[in-house]
């Protein structure tokens, strides 16, 4: 993937917004965090003493808590974990930043997934303050007791995260034709063809009605509307995306879906 330089602006030690997305062991008693920033996007940043028994940092560097980071450079000859210095900042402070009760159960697996998604699909410093704001409004709604309401949740944040990096296209449209969908007609959403006819059975045909409604809600940038739009067609949706988000990944499976698979495999 390839990493875009961060604009001069972009270097300031000032406080910024960010979530916790994975962290990598770097010493005994420092890590290497993956941050999703607001204002700076995706960072590679270490945290000296983080694992240390008695550290502050250990309470606040956790997964789903939106916290306020302020950062600086690592020297050089301290770079770790295969990046260079230039692309690692150094922790200076971090305070939790308010917000949600950590997930649990089945919401922290789908909270590893959205993560996952992030990490893979977005580049290093490329900011999307629109896209880190539906994050955190999507977050609270993962731990609804009504799985219609997550499985919608969840949709619309790939639906959100595929058009803010400019990998959906308009579904008002057909791809091909660019003429407007027929609302009664069944469409579908395919990798590499966009908005298309149905090609077999196996394709997941979702109404012209349907897809208008989405992307309006796009266009809008109401998460609720768009979470009320998916809840129209949640199986077929889910289909659909799995392949389109599959396709760009170039990985059969997701690693945390994988682990989630296992697990209710054990369950069952």
């Amino acid at each position: 993937m390839i990493t875009r330089a961060a604009p001069k602006a972009a270097r300031s030690t000032s406080a910024l917004a960010a979530y916790v997305l994975h962290r990598y062991d770097w010493s005994e008693s420092s890590v290497i965090l993956d941050l999703f920033t607001r204002e700076q996007g995706r960072l590679a940043v270490a945290a000296k003493g983080a694992k240390r028994p008695h550290s502050q940092l250990r309470a606040v560097l956790l997964p789903f808590q939106r916290i306020q980071v302020s950062l600086g450079r690592v020297p050089k000859a301290d770079a770790a974990g295969g990046e260079s210095a230039s692309d690692i900042h150094n922790l200076r402070g971090a305070e939790w930043g308010g917000g949600a009760a950590m997930l649990t159960g089945a919401a922290l697996f789908s909270g590893f997934y959205l993560n996952e998604l992030l990490m893979k699909l977005l580049a290093r410093q490329d900011a999307h303050p629109q896209l880190f704001d539906a994050y955190a409004q999507t977050l609270p709604h993962l731990t609804a007791e009504d799985e219609l309401s997550v499985q919608a949740a969840l949709r619309a944040f790939e639906l959100r995260l595929l058009r803010e990096i400019g990998l959906l296209p308009d579904l008002s449209l057909v791809t091909l034709t660019r003429a407007e969908v027929s609302p009664d007609t069944g469409y579908a959403l395919l990798p590499e063809a966009g908005v298309a006819p149905p090609r077999s059975d196996g394709d997941a045909a979702i109404t012209g009605r349907t897809f208008v409604n989405l992307q309006a809600a796009l266009e809008h940038g109401s998460l609720d509307a768009l979470r009320e739009a998916c809840s129209a067609a949640l199986p077929e949706l889910r289909t659909a995306l799995r392949g389109l988000l599959h396709y760009h990944l170039g990985s059969p499976v997701l690693r945390t879906r994988q682990v989630m698979l296992d697990v209710q495999a054990l369950n069952q």
